[in-house]
């Protein structure tokens, strides 16, 4: 995982296209790829303490993944103790295990 680095394409072994790497801690990485049919983004949390990946545990999606300020607030947020109020994590629900096929710079 050394490799990986801002602005780096993931490609993951269930998805068809890359996704772009948005930002990083040591432990979590967010990365986001354009959903053009609906003129948003799409995003994955690695969890590279777990070797997992999905989305947050939020009910209601409190960041706008196609806005850098959010993501590093995501990214913030994710790194909070468990035990703070503003504090999230990696939906149980919707996670998967870390299949990278490959990282381009």
């Amino acid at each position: 995982m050394n490799d990986i680095k801002i602005g780096s394409k993931v490609k993951f072994l269930e998805e068809a296209r890359p996704y772009i790497v948005k930002a990083m801690s040591e432990r979590f990485i967010i990365c986001t790829k354009a959903f053009n049919l609906k003129h948003t983004v799409l995003y994955t949390i690695l969890d590279l303490k777990r070797n997992e990946r999905g989305t947050h545990n939020c009910i209601f999606n409190p960041y706008d993944f196609s806005k850098q300020g959010d993501i590093d607030s995501c990214l913030s947020d994710l790194m909070l103790p468990k035990g703070d109020a503003m504090a999230i994590e990696l939906s149980h629900r919707n996670k998967i295990i870390l299949n990278i096929e490959a990282i381009s710079p």
